[in-house]
């Protein structure tokens, strides 16, 4: 089965994505925060993508971003964000792609399918 690690500061917003994405048949480790080695969940978990939310300016979730990348290079990262601006910051900070919010459900499992094919 495939694994997406999820981390929302919002409880609701990471309840209804959890429950999207079990829905489309995916196992699914969610996170409130990113506080603690992030590394550590990746290592227990070992997800084939990460969805990040990217709040505000996204300091945080940019930094937690480097360092996925910097351990695993082929894992994808991808940035969850209401930002209006989110279309030219995300690969800038080293994201490998986004999900606007609100989001679409169609196009969030699209977007998850360019990085996890259906077998």
């Amino acid at each position: 089965m495939e694994t997406i690690i999820v981390q929302d500061t919002d409880e609701a917003v990471l309840d209804v994505l959890t429950l999207a994405l079990q829905m489309e048949g995916f196992e699914v480790f969610s996170l409130t925060d990113i506080n603690g080695n992030f590394l550590d969940v990746i290592d227990e978990v070992r997800p084939h993508v990460v969805m990040l939310d990217y709040k505000l300016h996204g300091d945080a979730c940019i930094e937690v971003c480097h360092q996925i990348k910097g351990k695993y290079p082929h894992l994808p990262v991808l940035a969850l964000s209401c930002n209006s601006n989110i279309n030219q910051e995300y690969r800038i900070n080293g994201f490998d792609g986004y999900i606007e919010k609100p989001f679409d459900l169609s196009l969030l499992y699209k977007i998850l399918r360019k990085y996890i094919p259906k077998h």
